[in-house]
């Protein structure tokens, strides 16, 4: 379930969206994200697609690393659309906070979450 909470101009907007697993796949690659590894010629060991929980991580950081920095309250609203509801995406968030591709600075009342290349 995808969930947009937001507004336009003075109405408020909160729309849920069903997604199966080939929703999120397809999405994922729109982004630019993988979510299942191609299987080189001839091996035949596959690996399982990612399940949802992976897909939504992969795309929440993919959100960082596009936007390369973001205010904290500004990436929480991105998440909880992403993820559906508040505590998900305050999950998402302290997921972020302990990567290691996230640098994450005090500015004033808010901090900020910066996208680090490795």
């Amino acid at each position: 379930m995808l969930r947009i909470r937001g507004t336009v101009g003075d109405l408020a907007v909160d729309l849920t969206v069903e997604m199966d697993e080939s929703d999120w796949a397809r999405l994922g690659s729109q982004l630019g994200v993988q979510l299942q590894e191609s299987k080189p010629a001839g091996e035949s060991v596959t690996k399982p697609v990612a399940n949802r929980n992976d897909a939504v991580w992969d795309i929440a950081q993919d959100l960082l690393r596009k936007a390369g920095h973001m205010s904290g309250p500004d990436l929480l609203g991105q998440l909880e659309g992403l993820a559906g509801s508040t505590a998900a995406g305050k999950r998402l968030m302290v997921r972020m906070r302990h990567s290691s591709n996230v640098k994450v600075e005090s500015h004033g009342d808010a901090p900020e979450y910066h996208w680090v290349d490795q």
